[in-house]
């Protein structure tokens, strides 16, 4: 029997499973299950319907700062792979949305 966690935690890859299993769905028309289990950002092994993108809804603060830092890094991924010369203003515009969106999600985290 697992022991009993009363927080709700951060899938530790920020669940591209679901976004992976989404896009196979709607392309497809097929969906993989999902995992019953997830590693979470503090190093936990919990059942997957423990886990939360939702800043609103992770209790665990280990969790929390996790997703802080990870966001924040995602946020500058994005700048650091759209400072190529030869790339669209359009392409820059989005990237520019991408990262501030990132970096409000790590400050929600916070």
């Amino acid at each position: 029997m697992e022991n009993f966690d009363p927080h709700t935690h951060i899938d530790a890859d920020l669940h591209v499973q679901v976004g992976r299993r989404s896009m196979l769905a709607s392309t497809f028309g097929l969906a993989a299950d999902l995992p019953s289990h997830a590693t979470t950002g503090c190093d936990l092994r919990v059942p997957y319907a423990t886990t939360s993108t939702d800043p609103a809804k992770v209790t665990c603060l280990p969790c929390r700062e996790f997703a802080r830092r990870r966001y924040r890094e995602l946020a500058e991924q994005v700048v650091r792979m759209t400072a190529v010369s030869g790339l669209g203003t359009e392409l820059h515009t989005q990237a520019g949305r991408a990262a501030a969106e990132y970096r409000a999600l790590a400050e929600r985290f916070g």
